[in-house]
């Protein structure tokens, strides 16, 4: 009493002093992460211009709501690649002097769906009405609002098209490059060749350092550049189920096959309970030990688990079978009988008319007009039903006439209602009956190919996951190797503890993805806070799999993708120019015989290659370097070793080949168009590269 009279007396005190550290705590937290920490108001900058956090957010978030199903860091990444391109593109608008007139802008709106396709907006025959669109937005002011916004979309879509006209326009394919792709399809080559290939030295001899890699990088910089990344090392102590939580649980599911004795607290007596086997209600029974409810529906073969469909199918009425596993889950099904035709497969050629809500009309028709062409396609298909893929290939208004018609496999009740005169045709009649129904698609002409019978079972099953006495002690593990590898070398602490260090991730700031273990936004978060050091460790507990501790190994500022990443893609090709040292030193000799033997290889002959197609016989595959050198001898003349793509060569020219000259290449110019087609699309990705780009999205938490 005497400690609580004392608290009393100095309550004002204590509510003063926690106040005051409420305030501190509040007030470092907005110079660390709040207004005060953040270096920007802006989000970034594309050259020197600002986007808006506020702007960005907003779009961020609507992009959250859109119903797409993306996470707020890829609505984020989508948001911000968008404001680039932008802000790129539009300065290139503004520096072309670009202008949208009214009748573009209206076109372009026009291509938009809800505007161009709303019924308000159309004339009698069906046609978009200028007149309509305009004299509705004057009444309407949040039509207004609507369609300014779209108007500026469409104001830089409209741009877009115009300056993507204009980059086409500049690319531009000579005669002299048509007359080159026809020299390098009919000029041929006939040579011998010694080659030394690369596998015949072992990797082993030949050792490839992180500096070579670096240096190579260095010279190929714009096959290698990447942004600053975080190099996270980790461990992951998985939180799944022992052996004897398996067989606990399996214990457990099939104590529930025979009756059980139980106490009754309220009648102080033992009560005696049916099993799976004997429970009159089994929908009430599996509901009350199983973790997956009762389905009450007929499965066709094969929708049961592979391993076990045979046995399951094959259950007669009453018959149990299990335990078995089923993915997660322990289970034990008991059978509830056969159904003949649960599941049925049909194909159908669609014939729709003006008014009917058919998916892709190819040609305009009444109702009568589709009537008569259906009832004519039906004939047809009556009297061959073999021919029935291809006129659903060439006569049906629906998407299924790519699939030949074909609308896969269907329950009786999976249809949705206005669809019930298909459905009710096709599970009252045979496989192969060909006949016609009428919904508010069109006219269908149905032939059933297949029907399935079904089993019904009731499925007791439980997931087979770890203990709660498991689950301590895989945390007890992860806790304790966070701590030790805290001070400790974080591999070596690994080994001592029995753990595995996985292969590091190299992180960008605005990855979710962390390797294997997929989206791990919080780690990579984490990786990329000012307040983490490098070599810091931390544990993360991830639902489902288990606990990662992750250890911030290294930063990468060099604009170089890490050498771990490069390394598979580099050594290779370094590893290669080191044997090509080794094996220049044995291909020596005043003629193709002798320097063939001096490596140890036999000579080999290459006929009719071409500079289009420069494949060596013999299945070396691809070597342009070689056959290149091969047209540039002179007849006789032997070449000096070539670094080929598999090889060193040396190469000995018989014979060139030269085609005839032809006065028109216009052919061959059109094959070099087609070949540049793309080049346009290479113009945003060269703006980002040649741009300033400051991202701040870190700041702003994303």
């Amino acid at each position: 009493m005497a400690v609580l009279a004392k608290i009393r007396q100095r309550s004002a005190l204590l509510i003063g002093v926690i106040a005051l550290a409420l305030f501190a705590f509040i007030i470092q937290d907005l110079f660390t992460r709040g207004t005060f920490g953040q270096s920007s108001k802006d989000v970034g900058s594309i050259d020197g211009k600002d986007i808006s956090f506020e702007d960005f957010r907003v779009k961020v978030s609507n992009l959250e709501k859109s119903g797409q199903g993306i996470t707020s860091t890829e609505a984020a990444n989508r948001v911000w690649d968008q404001e680039v391109s932008i802000a790129l593109l539009s300065t290139q608008f503004d520096k072309l002097g670009l202008r949208v007139g009214e009748k573009h802008l209206i076109e372009v709106l026009k291509a938009d769906p809800s505007i161009g396709k709303e019924p308000m907006f159309l004339n009698a025959a069906g046609m978009f009405d200028v007149v309509k669109f305009k004299d509705y937005i004057k009444v309407n002011p949040q039509a207004a609002q609507f369609i300014s916004a779209k108007e500026k979309d469409a104001e830089l879509n409209a741009k877009f098209q115009i300056y993507n006209t204009l980059i086409k326009s500049g690319l531009y394919t000579t005669a002299s490059e048509g007359k080159l792709k026809y020299e390098m399809e009919a000029n041929k080559v006939n040579f011998a060749y010694a080659g030394a290939l690369y596998s015949s030295i072992k990797d082993s001899e030949v050792k490839i350092s992180d500096s070579d890699i670096v240096d190579y990088m260095k010279k190929n910089e714009k096959k290698f550049k990447a942004e600053d990344t975080r190099e996270i090392q980790y461990v992951l102590v998985e939180d799944k189920p022992s052996k004897e939580d398996e067989a606990e649980i399996k214990a457990k599911i099939t104590s529930l096959l025979n009756g059980r004795v139980e106490y009754n607290a309220k009648t102080g007596k033992n009560d005696t309970l049916p099993g799976f086997k004997s429970a009159t209600n089994i929908a009430e029974f599996v509901n009350a030990n199983s973790d997956v409810p009762y389905d009450s529906t007929y499965v066709a073969k094969n929708a049961l688990p592979a391993v076990d469909a045979d046995k399951l199918f094959s259950l007669p009425a009453g018959a149990i079978y299990g335990p078995y596993v089923y993915g997660k889950y322990y289970a034990i099904s008991k059978s509830l009988g056969f159904k003949a035709g649960v599941n049925a497969k049909a194909s159908q050629i669609v014939i729709g008319y003006e008014g009917s809500q058919t998916q892709n009309p190819k040609e305009k028709r009444t109702k009568e007009e589709a009537k008569a062409k259906a009832e004519e396609i039906l004939a047809q298909a009556q009297a061959n039903p073999d021919s029935f893929m291809m006129l659903a290939f060439t006569s049906s208004d629906d998407a299924s006439a790519q699939q030949g018609g074909d609308v896969g496999y269907f329950s009786q009740n999976q249809l949705p209602p206005a669809l019930k005169p298909f459905s009710d045709f096709v599970f009252s009649n045979g496989i192969g009956k060909v006949g016609l129904v009428e919904t508010p698609l069109g006219f269908h002409i149905i032939k059933i190919t297949d029907k399935q019978d079904g089993i019904r079972l009731a499925t007791i099953a439980q997931k087979i996951e770890p203990s709660e006495a498991t689950s301590d002690k895989v945390f007890t593990l992860a806790t304790k190797f966070e701590m030790e590898a805290a001070d400790k070398d974080f591999a070596a602490t690994a080994k001592e503890l029995g753990l595995k260090v996985a292969a590091p991730i190299s992180a960008r700031a605005m990855d979710e993805q962390f390797g294997p273990l997929g989206n791990q936004r919080n780690i990579v978060r984490w990786a990329f806070d000012k307040e983490t050091n490098t070599g810091d460790v931390k544990r993360f507990e991830i639902a489902n799999i288990g606990h990662v501790i992750a250890q911030y190994k290294s930063e990468n500022k060099s604009g170089l993708v890490s050498v771990t990443m490069a390394r598979p893609y580099v050594e290779p090709i370094l590893k290669n120019k080191k044997k090509a040292e080794i094996l220049k030193g044995k291909l020596t000799g005043s003629t193709i015989e002798a320097i063939a033997k001096s490596a140890g290889v036999a000579v080999q002959q290459a006929a009719n290659v071409t500079l289009d197609n420069p494949v060596l016989p013999g299945g070396v595959g691809q070597e342009p370097k070689v056959v290149g050198n091969a047209f540039a001898l002179a007849a006789n003349k032997i070449s000096a070793p070539i670094e080929g793509n598999t090889g060193v060569y040396v190469v000995k020219n018989i014979s060139t080949v030269k085609a005839p000259a032809i006065a028109n290449h216009a052919e061959y110019v059109a094959k070099v168009k087609a070949q540049s087609a793309s080049d346009a699309s290479r113009i945003l990705p060269a703006l980002k590269n040649n741009a300033k780009i400051e991202d701040n999205r870190l700041q702003f938490n994303y």
